[in-house]
């Protein structure tokens, strides 16, 4: 009897290894990198905090965290859906059909990205004054984003088939190729801005340059002919049920990009009428900070995605619970600890990213406000993946905008109004749990839909 080569191992100890320890294998190396990449931002914000002397450059930058989002959105529209994709495909032992999601997808990355690119830098300032730029810091975000739009996608690839080599069985290399660009970024950010005193545009040049090199990394690895999945020639012409089963999933996390871009318009300039752009710097302070433990949980699930669509196409559904249990109590373990220390340190974690003594106050007051119900954001993030993972993009997508437009705007409309700017910090902890409520009773629907179809559940 032949033996399975290395790749086909690879492969199926996805629906054979112990679902603990296989979640930990996939997961630990996604966190590390999903943490690494978040400190590409967490970066850029405390270098330019203390290396540009003017308050201003903080709101600027505030700003910009709305078009990167439409950049992230973007991203994930291919990326996410291609990993996805792929994982259910070798679930069902098509090697040919994954290489050809492959080949579509980068082309479709391309593309998009183009386009994209092309539009921001033809409507830059119009688009930064709708996400609430005032004309103190439209000049800091406007040589931002002309720096760093060109290395936009390069992001959207680096993220794109960082996630498909995770996918495939290489997550140690993932997490190396994440850990790369940040270590990079690490050191050129502050070579840039407090050396050659090159100015907010340094912090940009610093990502860019990260990214390049990521952006290579990544991509070397499918021309590998011994690797999971490689490019080949023939996979590159775009097929409709190729590219229509890939955004389809990937509209899940594009929706919930776009809109985190569309709440961040609305959340700063209620926050200007409100605060001004102290109240704008303070939701820099909340976004870096409560970004790190929501890609620890975006990290649990991208390592948690593979197991889900592996083992859903191959019907072991057993493992597909146990899977999804762990995750959430991860998820909810990590969430709690950053509500924790923001509400027990607000302060100091301020200070990391400011100097001025009036903006720090308020920042603090953002962050033991708005993370009062954070906890429960871990839950939501794990369970709506679980949906996308099992390419069920519909539910994905609507539980994605349950807190970021369902409740949310109407939020934002409602309470501003009646309690000014701590109106603005309330509809945080309020749209957390009524998306919670909602996400716990679909979820609690599809797992009894699935065991009630399917009369005796795997147990391998």
């Amino acid at each position: 009897m032949a033996q399975d080569t290395p790749r086909e191992t690879r492969i199926r100890e996805l629906g054979t290894a112990p679902v603990a320890r296989l979640l930990f294998k996939y997961s630990l190396p996604a966190v590390i990198g999903t943490v690494v990449t978040s400190l590409y931002h967490l970066i850029d914000s405390i270098v330019i905090g203390h290396a540009i002397a003017d308050p201003n450059v903080i709101a600027g930058i505030a700003v910009t965290f709305p078009v990167m989002s439409l950049s992230g959105a973007f991203g994930m529209l291919i990326g996410a859906g291609c990993a996805t994709r792929i994982s259910i495909v070798l679930g069902q032992k098509d090697m040919a059909r994954a290489e050809n999601i492959l080949g579509n997808s980068v082309l479709l990355t391309l593309i998009i990205g183009l386009f994209y690119t092309s539009a921001l830098f033809i409507f830059l300032d119009p688009i930064l004054k709708i996400f609430g730029a005032s004309p103190a810091s439209l000049p800091y975000a406007r040589t931002f984003m002309q720096w760093i739009i060109p290395g936009m996608v390069l992001i959207n690839l680096t993220f794109s088939y960082n996630n498909v080599m995770r996918a495939t069985g290489y997550p140690r290399k993932a997490m190396f190729t994440n850990i790369l660009g940040a270590v990079l970024n690490a050191i050129l950010a502050p070579l840039f801005l407090f050396v050659f005193r090159f100015g907010i545009w340094g912090a940009a040049l610093a990502t860019d340059i990260s990214m390049f090199v990521t952006a290579f990394f990544v991509l070397q690895h499918f021309f590998v002919p011994s690797h999971t999945l490689t490019f080949r020639r023939g996979t590159y012409r775009l097929r409709w049920r190729i590219v229509s089963s890939v955004i389809s999933i990937g509209m899940a996390p594009f929706c919930i990009n776009f809109a985190a871009a569309a709440i961040n318009a609305i959340v700063n300039n209620s926050l200007f009428r409100n605060g001004g752009d102290n109240a704008i710097a303070a939701i820099v302070v909340f976004n870096r900070f409560i970004t790190i433990f929501v890609f620890i949980v975006i990290g649990i699930t991208q390592g948690m995605q593979p197991i889900l669509g592996y083992n859903y196409g191959s019907g072991r559904y057993q493992r597909l619970f146990r899977t999804l249990t762990y995750a959430i109590i991860a998820g909810l373990i990590t969430t709690a600890l950053g509500a924790t220390l923001a509400q027990l340190f607000p302060t100091s974690i301020a200070s990391l990213f400011m100097q001025d003594p009036t903006q720090i106050a308020v920042a603090a007051d953002c962050l033991r406000k708005v993370t009062l119900l954070f906890t429960l954001v871990g839950f939501q993030i794990v369970a709506t993946n679980f949906f996308q993972s099992l390419g069920m993009p519909l539910k994905a997508i609507f539980l994605s905008l349950t807190r970021q437009i369902i409740f949310m705007i109407p939020a934002l409309l409602i309470l501003p109004p009646i309690f000014g700017l701590d109106g603005v910090w309330y509809a945080y902890p309020l749209c957390d749990i009524l998306s919670v409520i909602i996400t716990a009773i679909l979820l609690t629907w599809q797992i009894r839909r699935i065991k009630s179809r399917i009369p005796v559940l795997s147990t391998r």
